[in-house]
């Protein structure tokens, strides 16, 4: 073959050597915008979501603190009944006492007016007599706190 053929196909094979180097580094560059773009995608993505994820959170323990607030709140309710409850049934006790020490003095003071169920005759009982009457039992000092016009304090 003649030189000038040989030198012919080397230049046209270095040049399209040449092309090819220059398409599949343009096809590179391409591919490295596509991934750059796509990984800012993905950059905003995350952020977006990590804002969301931020706002769920916060919202989350707000919600987990009210839920402890209002259980704080209802168990001080429920101590603050149970004290009042407890001073009633002392109240109710103290009174119960003070009501079996006063059928005891009344007992003791006038047998005859005292029954079993703790009225006594001078409220509605058989023989429709009271205490503070003209039928008052003998040796009796002092008037029940039932008796009208007596005017004493009552105890607690």
């Amino acid at each position: 073959m003649d030189t000038w053929l040989i030198v012919v196909l080397v230049i046209l094979a270095v040049v399209v050597i040449a092309m090819l180097a220059l398409a599949l580094a343009k096809r590179s560059r391409i591919a490295r915008a596509r991934q750059r773009e796509q990984a800012r995608e993905h950059l905003h993505e995350a952020q977006i979501r990590g804002a969301r994820a931020e706002k769920e959170q916060a919202l989350a323990e707000e919600q987990a603190a009210t839920a402890r607030r209002e259980l704080a709140e209802a168990q001080e309710r429920a101590a603050v009944a149970e004290k009042e409850a407890r001073e009633r049934a002392a109240r109710a006790d103290e009174d119960r006492t003070a009501a079996e020490q006063l059928r005891a003095r009344a007992r003791k003071a006038a047998p005859d007016l005292v029954h079993g169920d703790g009225a006594s005759a001078g409220e509605g009982g058989p023989t429709g007599r009271h205490a503070t009457g003209g039928d008052a039992a003998p040796g009796r000092t002092e008037a029940l706190p039932t008796d009208p016009g007596t005017g004493g304090a009552t105890r607690r």
